[in-house]
């Protein structure tokens, strides 16, 4: 480490003429215009204060410095009287002396400078210096190092990568970017349109799925109206055949089944109340009609009985094949006799008014196989006939 050398004596700004009244100054001048401890302290020993070795106007041959390194002997705590600098005019006493201390060193003797000092080696610790780069490997150094010329040393900081080279991939390297700030404003560039086209990709991937969606929804929709009209129109086909092959079984029953007589009014109908009858209700169906009109069988059967039955008058039986009964009530005369088989549209008897009765008629009773009464008219309609 290089020593300080000592700098040229700068001429004092004051001049000498300054220096000398400074110090040929009489202390009560110092004590008017600073006060009298000023006076008394620096006026008649400036050096006490700036070091007995140092006078502003002391000339003599430069000293040396010496390196000094403190110890506890050294170093020693500052004893003696401490004053506190007076206020005055908003200046401190202290400041104002020592103010005028430097301005007569500076005026006396100059400024002081650094002598030489002996060299100071730095040592630097392995873990440190060990870590270091090699100065001969770093660019344009190396050939410092090596002795090459000044020359050789510029063209090796040319061979080397540029600083602004620094992380440029060898992709970009081979396109010729050299500016590692352009390169990367490029990729950055890339990236934000690889982005957007990704995002622009994505919505017209969902504004095609949404198109998508809405074009299946609404060919369902078509696909689910098309099958709920076919679906009608094939129900109301097969309600309509439904209809045709009910007629047809109808009329095939029309022409088995016959209506029991002609010139008729119906009177009473099935389960109506009254007083006149025995069981509280009506148990039949009344056709009423002249005396004497034709009763003819209903359906082909066998006459299971045939005579006078009380409130029922003269009543004929007829069993058809499936067990049956019809019940003709209120005969004035009967055709037919117990056994006989007799088909659709015979005549077995004749309209009357015998038995439990207001006036001529038919009394037709319709029974099951197992004896339950039923409606007479359900049953004839049932079989195509209109009552």
């Amino acid at each position: 480490m290089a020593s300080n050398k000592p700098a040229p004596e700068a001429p004092s700004r004051f001049g000498s003429e300054y220096v000398d009244d400074f110090a040929t100054r009489p202390a009560t001048a110092f004590g008017t215009e600073y006060g009298a401890d000023y006076a008394t302290d620096y006026g008649t020993d400036r050096g006490s204060d700036f070091g007995n070795d140092f006078r502003a106007d002391e000339t003599g041959p430069e000293r040396a410095w010496e390196e000094w390194n403190p110890t506890e002997e050294s170093v020693r705590p500052v004893r003696g009287k401490h004053r506190v600098a007076k206020q005055r005019n908003g200046l401190a006493r202290s400041s104002t002396v020592l103010g005028v201390g430097v301005i007569a060193a500076v005026g006396a003797g100059g400024m002081a400078t650094a002598q030489s000092k002996p060299p100071v080696s730095i040592s630097l610790p392995d873990s440190i210096a060990d870590n270091l780069p090699d100065a001969k490997s770093l660019p344009g150094v190396g050939a410092l190092f090596s002795g090459g010329s000044e020359a050789e040393a510029q063209e090796a900081v040319v061979a080397s990568a540029p600083l602004t080279t620094a992380g440029i991939t060898t992709a970009e390297a081979e396109q010729g970017s050299t500016d590692a700030g352009e390169a990367l404003r490029a990729r950055i560039l890339q990236q934000a349109e690889q982005q957007q086209d990704a995002a622009d990709a994505e919505v017209k991937a969902a504004a095609e799925t949404a198109a998508a969606e809405k074009a299946a929804a609404e060919a369902k929709k078509q696909q689910d109206a098309a099958e709920a009209k076919i679906a009608a129109e094939k129900k109301k086909a097969a309600e309509e055949a439904a209809k045709k092959a009910e007629a047809l079984r109808l009329a095939k029953l029309a022409a088995s089944y016959a209506i029991p007589t002609s010139s008729y009014t119906i009177t009473s109908t099935f389960g109506e109340a009254g007083s006149m009858w025995s069981s509280g209700y009506h148990t039949g169906l009344d056709f009423a009609a002249p005396t004497g009109t034709p009763i003819k069988a209903i359906h082909s059967g066998t006459v299971k009985s045939a005579g006078y039955s009380g409130s029922y008058g003269y009543r004929t039986v007829l069993e058809l094949e499936d067990g049956t009964e019809l019940w003709f009530c209120h005969q004035s005369s009967m055709d037919v006799s117990i056994g006989q088989r007799v088909t659709t549209g015979d005549t077995i008897g004749r309209v009357g008014a015998t038995g439990n009765v207001t006036g001529p008629h038919l009394h037709l009773e319709v029974h099951t196989a197992d004896g339950t009464g039923i409606d007479p008219m359900a049953w004839l309609r049932a079989r195509g006939l209109t009552v």
